[in-house]
């Protein structure tokens, strides 16, 4: 079996899974399954669905980087896959927040946006990000051509958007955030790096 052929049928399924395990272990504390969500469930699962959103964008922005540094190009055979899944825990993320913080009342959801900047910049990288699922088939890169490219860039300002929303959220107790802040950093000087060495 050659490497490609254990990329898609043994090791694509087997990262598919992992990236589940926070979704799952999730679902298995707010049933009572796996453990408790403490006295603030909501905000216990708020916090869990954001972080994991944020470690998949660090991971995908990570594979181009990886396989530059090491050789191994089967790594980019990931990347869309992580993407996908930082779409899905901002996705869960926002509905959590939507749904069981808001309750759907329309009129708190706009108070929210519009008065708490942290929320207003995390909604913006949530649209970015549907705009990114949903045009991430060959399909959609074949119709759009060279903007495709140009579109799927804004990852990296989603992970901007991403740190600043996690930043300004937690007002005081500012070191996770700075954790994220600095591998954020140094993906983008790995980015900015290349470019100039390449001209691109």
């Amino acid at each position: 079996m050659d490497t490609l052929t254990q990329i898609r049928l043994i090791w694509k399924p087997l990262v598919f899974l992992a990236c589940l395990v926070p979704f799952a272990l999730v679902a298995g504390d707010t049933f009572g399954i796996t453990g408790r969500l403490g006295a603030n469930p909501v905000e216990e699962i708020l916090d869990r669905f954001g972080n994991w959103g944020l470690r998949f964008v660090m991971l995908t922005l990570a594979v181009t980087p990886a396989r530059r540094i090491t050789g191994w190009n089967w790594l980019q055979r990931f990347r869309r896959m992580f993407g996908l899944f930082t779409f899905f825990y901002v996705a869960l993320h926002f509905l959590t927040w939507l749904v069981l913080d808001q309750g759907l009342l329309m009129s708190a959801i706009l108070e929210d946006v519009v008065k708490r900047p942290f929320i207003t910049i995390g909604v913006v990288a949530l649209l970015l990000l549907v705009a990114l699922a949903a045009t991430s088939t060959n399909g959609m890169r074949r119709r759009l051509g060279k903007r495709w490219q140009s579109l799927h860039n804004t990852v990296y300002l989603i992970a901007i958007l991403g740190v600043w929303h996690y930043w300004w959220q937690v007002k005081l107790d500012a070191f996770e955030p700075m954790i994220y802040a600095v591998i954020l950093a140094i993906l983008l000087g790995a980015r900015i790096a290349h470019s100039r060495r390449w001209g691109q």
